[in-house]
């Protein structure tokens, strides 16, 4: 099945990552210093390679488009694979640490894809969430780009993959590969079946109405995965 992304990962460094900040706002406070290799679900093009690699770990990367990884390649030595963020190809408990960045719109089940995260994580390792706030981001959401607001539609509460929206941008990447709307209840609820302790969250800076939703937890020594 072809990946949504291939076939955009020019394109996509041109429009998102090139001249971009190094690190996404507050990514690296929530990964934190630490060691080994941190396993980064979605990577695509690898563009926070250099924030894992500033925390003192290493890259490890998986995306489903071969097209993103082959940028992404230009940015480490470490190992990167396509694969299934529902069904990692690592055994249980093979990493200190696990980051999801901008990927829970991009999937059919992001339950599933935490639960993976928390097999391959060891017992007391950080996963980092880190993507789309699910009540002013989505299909549902009108931008003014003039004063920052954000009108919301009745829309929000119906979940499910959205391949339109009248009022997505004409160059944007939603345009492109369409978008799974997760609502607020649902999103927190997958957290609290995948058996992590969650740490707290934060709306990271950057809109005055937040554009994402990070999570930092980590896997109980009990009762996970």
């Amino acid at each position: 099945m072809r990946a949504r992304y291939d076939g955009l990962a020019d394109w996509y460094e041109e429009r998102f990552v090139a001249g971009a900040e190094t690190h996404q706002p507050g990514l690296l406070d929530l990964l934190g210093p630490g060691s080994g290799a941190c396993l980064d679900i979605g990577c695509g093009t690898g563009r926070n390679f250099e924030t894992i690699r500033a925390t003192g770990r290493s890259v490890v990367g998986v995306d489903y488009s071969a097209d993103q990884l082959r940028v992404a390649h230009t940015r480490t030595d470490g190992p990167l694979m396509v694969a299934d963020a529902a069904a990692l190809p690592f055994a249980d408990a093979s990493f200190e640490t696990a980051m999801v960045v901008w990927i829970s719109t991009d999937v059919d089940d992001f339950g599933q894809v935490l639960r993976e995260a928390v097999r391959v994580l060891r017992p007391g390792g950080v996963l980092v969430a880190y993507g789309v706030h699910p009540c002013f981001n989505g299909p549902h959401v009108v931008y003014n780009a003039e004063d920052g607001s954000r009108l919301v539609h009745r829309s929000y509460r119906t979940p499910g993959w959205a391949e339109e929206s009248p009022w997505w941008a004409e160059d944007g990447i939603r345009r492109r590969v369409g978008m799974r709307h997760i609502p607020l209840a649902e999103y927190l609820n997958a957290f609290l079946s995948s058996g992590l302790a969650l740490e707290h969250f934060e709306e990271p800076g950057g809109f005055e109405v937040p554009h994402a939703l990070a999570v930092p937890a980590r896997r109980t020594t009990v009762g996970a995965g």
